[in-house]
């Protein structure tokens, strides 16, 4: 490697954006809402921030850390990010979605212990099934429901906003057909 280069990390991640519609009585559509989580402190993240449900797409149980999909090692495959993405929902939001639709890929650049890595995580807009008995897993400390102002407010992240955008903006579309 060339002096003064140094290579650059990767990490891949899905999540999801989930929203559920809420009825009155009679069954009538009433509103659309928006899940949101609030991370929980950490001694390694010791700040919470209001986020949509995102993580790794594979663990490495021995190193306690990212798996080789996650850091770009094994190319991971349209199925393995659809898996992550649900299983992440289910684990930080604390709720059985499904897919609707692939709304997209951000990347960013992020630093940990002195490592600089560019990060890319891809969303799907998902349709809320149910509430898990479970609830949350210890990442997440808060769960919100909220209209699409409400949660775009709500949202830590600039491009995080923009995904929840581009889900409501997928979503009012296919109600239109």
């Amino acid at each position: 490697m060339a002096q003064g280069k140094e290579r650059l990390n990767r990490e891949f991640s899905a999540g999801g954006v989930v929203f559920k519609k809420t009825r009155d009585p009679k069954g009538n559509e009433v509103k659309t809402l928006w899940l949101v989580t609030k991370s929980a402190p950490s001694k390694l993240f010791p700040y919470s921030y209001w986020r949509l449900p995102k993580g790794w797409l594979d663990d490495d149980k021995r190193l306690k850390g990212p798996g080789p999909k996650t850091l770009g090692k094994i190319k991971a495959s349209q199925d393995d990010l659809k898996r992550a993405a649900l299983k992440e929902v289910e684990e930080e939001g604390g709720v059985k979605a499904r897919i609707i639709a692939k709304i997209g890929t951000t990347s960013f650049f992020k630093t940990f212990k002195g490592k600089k890595t560019l990060k890319f995580v891809t969303f799907y807009l998902m349709e809320w099934l149910k509430d898990l008995p479970q609830g949350f897993a210890f990442e997440t400390e808060e769960v919100s429901w909220l209209t699409y102002g409400q949660a775009r407010k709500k949202l830590s992240f600039h491009q995080e906003k923009e995904i929840l955008d581009k889900a409501e903006k997928i979503l009012s579309q296919r109600n239109l057909n």
